[in-house]
């Protein structure tokens, strides 16, 4: 399990995010029209996972717009937003920030995504939701970059998380 903070409080994770050079655990995750996608459907791109507590905090909206943003200047990457937001939310969020170059996915069904990837919070305040991390995949799947960030009150280390994909 991973130890990170919410403010002064010292939270744990269910487990860890998955090493690099391992493959990426598959998932089946909600799309804002209530299908479902899983990692097979990005196979041959490139896939960073924006994965955060909920897309109406301050920090997460900020790594959702910068991630964008970035996406538009890569060619065969798909940047996928993972939170435990209703897909309704998500939808809100895209359509009011003007975001085009990015996937917003939910895990409000069954919380694998956040247990398989160890992001899952076990206790304090967000307990339930996913702890703030950046994961990046190569065309196989394979894990070329992993994040944890360690206070969930702080951006993620975006310069690092798209060196691999530059």
């Amino acid at each position: 399990m991973a130890t990170i903070k919410l403010g002064e409080n010292t939270i744990e994770t269910v487990g860890n995010l998955p090493n690099l050079g391992e493959t990426a655990p598959d998932f089946t995750l909600t799309t804002q029209d209530l299908t479902s996608k899983t990692l097979a459907d990005y196979k041959g791109k490139r896939v960073l996972l924006n994965i955060f507590p909920s897309i109406d905090t301050g920090i997460c909206a900020t790594s959702a717009r910068k991630f964008n943003e970035e996406a538009s200047k890569l060619s065969n990457l798909k940047v996928l937003c993972v939170s435990k937001d209703l897909p309704f939310a998500q939808k809100r969020f895209c359509a009011a920030e003007g975001i085009q170059n990015l996937e917003m996915l939910s895990d409000f069904r069954d919380g694998n995504f956040g247990n398989n990837y160890g992001v899952s919070m076990k206790n304090g305040a967000l307990q339930g939701l996913h702890s703030r991390a950046v994961l990046v995949l190569d065309e196989t799947g394979t894990v070329i970059h992993r994040q944890q960030v360690p206070t969930i009150g702080e951006e993620p280390d975006y310069a690092s998380a798209l060196k691999p994909l530059l």
